[in-house]
């Protein structure tokens, strides 16, 4: 038997007085005047059944409480009663009950917006989508005109996890007719079906949508945005939709944003470009310098990015306040490491150390020992760098894997290529479908000279992968490195572009098969085009001897002294140079 003492039973009551007086109080105007008191159905019965209810919901027994608030609500018609029911039927995971509360709501109060807007949620909720129209048009119908196009805007939270997406389109298509030639309303409308169709799969007519928004204010980026989140060379229209909104006076975001999808689609130059823009129009504005200056470094272009890093970093400190504060905070401290990693290139290990002294968030401490094992190993410590970070400690198996492939690198540049195998090989054992791990110990087989464990690996990665383009393009580069099936190796490479469109360093595979194979022409367009959307030294390499060999050999030089001044270490480019006996 359950025994409340006296001040248990005091509490339940008085929460339950509580309740019952926020139904009966008398209203307050602005000056805490009181007004004419509301008149209320409440009697003695009532109360006793709301006490009883509530005392029901809070003892764990929601069938019973759902009943009697119910009940209450249907005497007396008040909207708070309903909501109450609601609640609870919510609380309880019943969600037939609470729609069948907040229709009997909206059946007593039918301009009630928040009673259908109950009504609405709760089927999306209980994926009841082929009811959902009346109340979805119910819902934009009240709102007030000047909000409505937000309402509409928003109207995608709301389907957020809806099963069936072609249903969710259709639906909310329907409910948005009345709207489309509305101004403002018919952008955010026209937007939203946009954004629904692209989520059912119908990609071809959510670019239609996202023109027929643009067509209505051409200035807006909510279509441009749209069409960036579609953007694929599949969908070239997308990024039509794109350029046109920045042919005018686009947001720096929206910019941004292109510029992040043209890196993601590895056109570097073209968001290079994209990135020099931002950073011109609105010099003021972080982000743009950040990514302007890792691009750079990726580039192999230290100098530069070191001044846009730096650039970045003032710019994130005087902005570094309130809500702002976590998203620099970690753009800060990728700036410090990309500088501490600048230093260290030109070995001046103590500006390493000290840009990394300034990482001070403890999630990302490890990041920066791990960059000061680097800086030991290039100091010729490269034992005190591996224990350096074998002490660090593992929060996560994220950390672990960190920690295994940072000391692979550190053997790896420093040649020490069975190390590294025997330690990938190690991790594998404990992780057999980490795949990239399984790759990394591939390109290791391959130093070693192991071709065939390489190639066994790299067909374990694709059979367990088959969309990892890196495997396919790795064993035909290397077939065509070796002058051996050239056929198999230019479907391999081939199959790894379809993976990857315009992929730089796979075309880069695609023009060397292309040369073993004697098509000159064909290598040279290629590797022109590679080296044009990213150029780096291997690639230079490559694109140098196919010049030589057509007896272009000033054009060659040329091409090998910017690969060099890319990269002057690129191990592709120096072999090359020493087997054709060529001085820079």
């Amino acid at each position: 038997m359950d025994y409340y003492g006296p001040m248990s039973c005091f509490n339940r009551f008085s929460l339950l007085v509580v309740f019952v007086f926020a139904l009966t109080a008398n209203a307050q105007t602005p000056d805490n005047k009181v007004a004419t008191p509301i008149s209320s159905a409440l009697d003695s019965e009532l109360f006793y059944q709301l006490l009883l209810g509530e005392l029901d919901a809070r003892e764990g027994e929601p069938g019973a409480a759902y009943s009697l608030i119910l009940d209450a609500a249907r005497k007396t018609n008040d909207p708070r009663l309903y909501q109450r029911a609601v609640e609870i039927a919510l609380q309880a995971r019943s969600g037939d009950s609470a729609l069948l509360a907040a229709r009997a709501w909206k059946q007593a109060l039918p301009a009630s917006r928040e009673a259908n807007r109950y009504v609405l949620q709760i089927l999306i909720g209980l994926n009841r989508l082929g009811e959902v129209l009346e109340p979805l048009k119910r819902e934009i119908a009240a709102t007030d005109p000047k909000d409505r196009a937000a309402t509409v805007a928003s109207l995608p939270r709301y389907f957020a996890r809806a099963i069936d997406k072609k249903l969710v389109a259709t639906t909310v298509e329907q409910a948005l007719t009345a709207y489309l030639t509305v101004p403002k309303v018919g952008l955010a409308a026209w937007t939203v079906i946009g954004r629904m169709r692209f989520e059912a799969g119908d990609v071809s007519a959510a670019v239609d949508a996202a023109r027929k928004a643009q067509a209505m204010d051409v200035k807006s980026e909510a279509p441009a945005l749209l069409a960036l989140s579609m953007m694929s060379p599949k969908v070239p229209q997308a990024e039509a939709i794109v350029k046109k909104y920045l042919e005018g006076k686009p947001l720096a975001e929206v910019r941004m944003e292109y510029a992040r999808a043209l890196l993601e689609a590895q056109r570097y130059a073209e968001a290079a470009a994209q990135l020099q823009i931002i950073t011109a129009e609105k010099p003021d504005y972080p982000k743009g310098w950040l990514i302007r200056g890792a691009l750079e470094l990726e580039d192999g272009k230290p100098a530069i990015a070191e001044r846009s890093l730096k650039h970045y970093v003032e710019l994130a400190l005087a902005k570094r306040t309130g809500a702002s504060h976590a998203e620099t905070g970690r753009g800060l401290v990728q700036a410090y490491l990309s500088l501490a990693q600048i230093a260290e290139q030109r070995k001046d290990f103590v500006e390493a150390d000290t840009w990394l002294k300034r990482i001070d968030s403890k999630g990302d401490l490890l990041n920066a020992q791990l960059r000061r094992a680097s800086i030991l190993a290039r100091q010729g410590k490269l034992e005190e760098a591996r224990k350096l970070i074998r002490s660090q400690p593992e929060k996560s198996a994220a950390d672990a894997r960190l920690k295994v492939t940072a000391e692979v690198q550190l053997l790896r540049d420093s040649k020490q290529y069975k190390g590294a195998y025997d330690l990938l090989a190690e991790a594998t054992t404990r992780n057999p479908n980490d795949f990239d791990l399984v790759y990394d110990q591939a390109m290791m087989a391959e130093k070693l000279g192991n071709l065939e464990e390489m190639e066994r690996l790299l067909r374990r990665v694709i059979a367990g992968k088959p969309e990892y383009q890196h495997a396919y393009n790795a064993l035909g580069y290397s077939l065509a490195e070796r002058n051996t099936r050239l056929p198999e190796a230019r479907q391999l490479i081939l199959k790894a572009l379809e993976y990857a469109p315009g992929d730089p360093f796979i075309s880069d595979s695609l023009g060397w098969v292309e040369f073993r194979s004697g098509n000159m022409a064909e290598a040279l367009r290629i590797l022109q085009g590679a080296f044009k959307a990213k150029p780096d030294a291997e690639i230079a390499a490559h694109l140098g001897e196919v010049l030589w060999n057509m007896g272009r050999r000033d054009e060659a030089i040329s091409i090998w002294k910017e690969g060099a001044q890319i990269n002057g270490e690129n191990e592709t480019l120096l072999e090359m140079l020493k087997r054709l006996r060529v001085k820079l």
